[in-house]
């Protein structure tokens, strides 16, 4: 009997007379750490959740980022997302070490609306970047279920061509409910993918409309992705996002969809030419491409470099960066202060029979903030 046969084992619940009736059979795992990348060795390890999982020291993590190992840059990235107390102190050490080799991409924000084929524009996007030497990341947001709380995160199966490429790394992240469909540890992983040599970052959003605007403060350029022939030049009409867009790219301009894709690009032209440029020194344009094919997709990474050239050569694209930073400090702030009053012991008794008093109508809900935030301080 071989090695591989006596590591199988039948369930207890099969009958012992069954014989062949039955063929389900347990095998054990992979006894491997390996990402399945080309060019990387596997290390044989004993079959045990202990020896894979063993917990890395802040260097090691620094290190393996440093060294462009995507298992620990994977791992790192995990601990930013985590709300574990322990993993946010080490995620913060990490930080602190690697934040000297960061700074050093482009941060492109991609949003639309649903349908616009962004994860298809991204991954044709990736790969031209990948072909001309460049390292991209791509975190794409999943939109979190306001029922299970629960993502799908299927972005990295979509972009099936950019995810076996070397030179690129998807991490896909839940939105977990934040407005503009970006986590709350997005800043942080961004840092990360720099440290680890990655120069392009394409932050890829939920479309969500006109409440997509959180994106605007982590990225360097934002991009917005539309299709022609499903109401969107009206869309386009209403302020919201597009003051923010930096380009508005019109997507599946190919086949018959080509010429209407060139009228709405004459469209929001003219709509753009009467808003103020979302940056200083830029001229916000429509463009067409069509991801499926990847015409247009090349011009519009060239219009990308242009936009840094211009800005980083006026000082506004350092000027950005600062002011991203500090709206990051009290966006963090507030982030706390909730936590702290949320898990306010005081706050935890005595918020359900307020809430309560609410839902009866025998408090309006102004009163009742009054109440908990005077609980809250004490009085």
């Amino acid at each position: 009997m071989s090695n591989e046969k006596k590591d199988r084992w039948k369930p207890e619940w099969i009958p012992p007379d069954a014989g062949d009736a039955f063929t389900t059979e347990v095998m054990g795992g992979i006894r491997s750490v390996h990402d399945g990348m080309p060019n990387q060795e596997k290390t044989e390890t004993p079959f045990n959740s202990r020896s894979i999982r063993r917990q890395l020291s802040v260097d090691e993590y620094v290190q393996g980022v440093l060294n462009e190992n995507r298992v620990i840059l994977s791992r790192a990235i995990t601990l930013i997302e985590s709300n574990l107390p322990a993993h946010m102190e080490l995620a913060q050490e990490i930080l602190k070490k690697l934040l000297p080799h960061t700074g050093k991409s482009i941060r492109v924000g991609i949003t639309g609306v649903p349908g616009a084929g962004k994860s298809t524009f991204i991954e044709n996007l990736g790969c031209q970047l990948c072909d001309k030497g460049h390292k991209v990341a791509v975190l794409a947001v999943d939109p979190s279920s306001t029922v299970t709380k629960g993502s799908i995160l299927g972005d990295k199966t979509r972009m099936e061509q950019l995810s076996r490429n070397p030179r690129a790394y998807i991490r896909p992240s839940p939105s977990s409910g934040t407005l503009g469909g970006v986590t709350r540890k997005s800043r942080e992983t961004i840092l990360l993918c720099e440290a680890a040599g990655y120069d392009v970052l394409l932050i890829e959003t939920v479309g969500v409309g006109q409440s997509e605007v959180t994106v605007r403060s982590m990225v360097d350029f934002f991009l917005l992705l539309m299709i022609t022939g499903a109401g969107d030049e009206l869309q386009g009409m209403k302020k919201g996002v597009i003051e923010l867009a930096d380009a508005i790219v019109i997507n599946k301009a190919d086949g018959d969809n080509k010429q209407k894709a060139l009228m709405a690009k004459v469209d929001y032209d003219r709509i753009l030419h009467f808003l103020r440029p979302a940056t200083e020194g830029w001229v916000t344009k429509g463009h067409t491409c069509s991801a499926s094919t990847g015409e247009g997709v090349d011009d519009v990474w060239r219009m990308v470099e242009k936009f840094h050239q211009i800005t980083a050569a006026s000082g506004i694209f350092e000027r950005r960066r600062r002011t991203q930073m500090l709206s990051w400090v009290q966006s963090m702030v507030q982030e706390y202060l909730q936590a702290l009053f949320i898990n306010h012991p005081d706050v935890i008794q005595k918020k359900p029979q307020i809430e309560q008093d609410v839902i009866n109508g025998r408090i309006s809900a102004t009163m009742a903030v009054k109440n908990l935030i005077e609980i809250f301080e004490g009085h």
